[in-house]
């Protein structure tokens, strides 16, 4: 079996109007709505120096249907620097980009490839011996086990499927495509790339399955690093790495204060602790949710 290196990305979210934000300050809305737009192309600068063989996004690019077209030309012009470097995409609709939600269109560049959103299908890598599985959304909630239906392993090939869904739920996200770990291990692939979760979980190591989690924290509840994952595959053995390509993040920070602490001391108690905060960062902005207690 050959040797060969894929991302494997999901939950891009472009668009996300980050509403919440944008009710307190417009400002540092715009700034983490450029963020998501910023953590896209890193992560396609990084499968660029990698060399991968081919990307892979698990759904959810888009947030929601475009007011205009410039969401999807910048997804385009990415696409196509991709293309540039004779890197296939593979893609297929979650519920937030299901076919019936988004309805304008762009001609995407010859390298990608979706997913049909009817039944399950499989694209070859014939160099590679790689088969990738997969079935979109064709409406934004699917409460049916798409897994169930997927195809059965290429013999020989490494087998990926492709899949946005909850599993047997992840809290708070919704119950799409409800299925459990032995369904998709009943399947035989190698590998299965998941999205719909916005957290990083290895969810099995044999096969391996795994939510990436988003590429851009989206609220207070979506903390820390954010990416997706590069997957190494050698002699049928693959082993995952994250790639952090976040552009900005959110934090919560509770500081205790002491009876007798005047204003000042208490400022003093909120830059100590912030500090540490900040120094975790690497020079990305930061918003951040401050409780005081006591």
């Amino acid at each position: 079996m050959t040797s060969f290196r894929f991302v494997h990305a999901a939950d891009l979210h472009l668009g996300s109007p980050f509403q919440g934000l944008s009710l307190k300050d417009a400002d540092i809305a715009a700034l983490f709505i450029e963020a998501s737009r910023k953590a896209f192309s890193n992560l396609v600068s990084r499968a660029i120096e990698h060399h991968v063989d081919f990307f892979v996004i698990a759904g959810d690019v888009y947030d929601g249907d475009w007011k205009d077209n410039k969401i999807g030309l910048f997804f385009n012009r990415e696409m196509a620097r991709l293309e540039r470097e004779n890197i296939p995409v593979f893609l297929l609709r979650g519920n937030h980009d299901a076919e019936s939600v988004i309805t304008k269109t762009i001609t995407l560049p010859e390298n990608v490839h979706e997913f049909s959103t009817q039944k399950p299908q499989t694209f070859r890598l014939e160099m590679l011996k790689v088969a990738l599985h997969g079935q979109g959304f064709a409406q934004r909630s699917a409460s049916e086990n798409l897994a169930l239906t997927y195809p059965k392993p290429v013999p020989g090939w490494f087998n990926i499927g492709v899949l946005h869904t909850s599993l047997t739920g992840r809290e708070p996200h919704a119950p799409y495509a409800p299925c459990s770990v032995d369904d998709l291990r009943s399947r035989g692939y190698d590998y299965w790339a998941l999205g719909h979760v916005h957290e990083y979980e290895v969810v099995s190591r044999d096969p391996l399955i795994v939510f990436p989690g988003n590429l851009q924290g989206r609220s207070i509840r979506e903390r820390g690093a954010r990416g997706a994952v590069l997957v190494t595959v050698e002699d049928g053995r693959s082993a995952i790495e994250r790639l952090i390509v976040d552009e900005a993040r959110f934090h919560g920070l509770t500081v205790n204060i002491l009876e007798d602490d005047d204003m000042a001391a208490i400022l003093r108690r909120i830059e100590n602790e912030a500090s540490i905060v900040v120094g975790d960062m690497e020079e990305r902005p930061l918003a951040l949710r401050l409780r005081l207690q006591g």
